[in-house]
């Protein structure tokens, strides 16, 4: 019985972190962040997953986003990267087809969290 028990918690303790390392934004709030994906219409040029009507095809998938290497392409992809690209990608990559929506930067936070917690 101690046996199982002592199992049972070390599997808790990794779904746990695995959790925290899917979505490694500070203060980022994941559901609220799938919503403003919803609300600034990301999902007219991407698709996104478990975002309603997410389906664009003039960008990326941002499917599988915490597990990629690059935002754009060149920028190294951190949380805090992905935040500042999401309010206004033309100062981090000029000529980029991505345009500013007018996204706060608490916004971008939470959005970061949501794509960051993607499988």
């Amino acid at each position: 019985m101690r046996i199982l028990l002592l199992s049972l918690l070390v599997l808790l303790a990794a779904c746990d972190a695995g959790e925290q390392a899917r979505s490694p934004v500070p203060g980022g709030d994941v559901g609220r962040g799938k919503l403003l994906l919803a609300q600034y219409q990301c999902g007219s040029c991407h698709q996104i997953a478990g975002v309603a009507a997410a389906r664009g095809t003039l960008a990326p998938s941002l499917d599988g986003y915490g597990r990629r290497s690059y935002i754009a392409g060149q920028i190294p992809n951190r949380p805090d990267a992905l935040a500042r690209w999401i309010v206004d990608p033309a100062a981090m990559k000029p000529g980029t087809a991505m345009p500013a929506m007018g996204v706060s930067a608490a916004d971008a936070r939470d959005m970061a969290a949501y794509l960051y917690a993607l499988p």
